[in-house]
């Protein structure tokens, strides 16, 4: 396709070695800029996604929970599955045990818990999350989170 505005890339640098990720994530970087280029990045590496992505979407179980600019997602995560996944990119300057652990299986995507999907391995899970799904909650400047924790 010559000329493309739009490129869905889903899960372009898993499994790959370091010398390949990079490469690959470097010609992302530079078809954006070159081409004027939108892209979609998939995945679940979110230190892949902060070297290419502008903004940042977090889904769990096919909903969205959060969602913001990279910087405000990666530096100061709101719901606690991104702040799960942003605990085990590797950051020199973080202590040891400040890793936020998640427990528990997954649950089907056919059978999504009752409340907040995430409820049954959230560690600060309350009674309302057992219940109500929460809805997206706009913050500034775009920021949104899906949370009873900031209702």
């Amino acid at each position: 396709m010559v000329g493309p505005e739009f490129l869905v890339a889903d899960e372009p640098v898993s499994n790959l070695d370091v010398s390949a990720r990079a490469q690959i994530l470097n010609l992302l970087r530079d078809l954006r800029r070159e081409m004027n280029l939108s892209l979609l990045f998939i995945t679940h590496d979110l230190a892949a996604a902060w070297s290419v992505c502008d903004r940042i979407v977090v889904m769990y179980l096919g909903k969205i929970v959060e969602e913001g600019t990279r910087e405000e997602v990666l530096r100061e995560p709101l719901h606690p599955y991104t702040q799960a996944l942003v605990s085990v990119i590797h950051d020199p300057k973080r202590k040891k045990g400040e890793r936020l652990r998640i427990s528990g299986e997954v649950p089907s995507p056919l059978n999504v818990p009752q409340g907040c999907r995430f409820h049954p391995r959230c560690p600060f899970a309350m009674d309302v999350c057992r219940r109500v799904e929460p809805q997206m909650i706009q913050l500034k400047g775009g920021r949104a989170v899906a949370c009873h924790l900031y209702g």
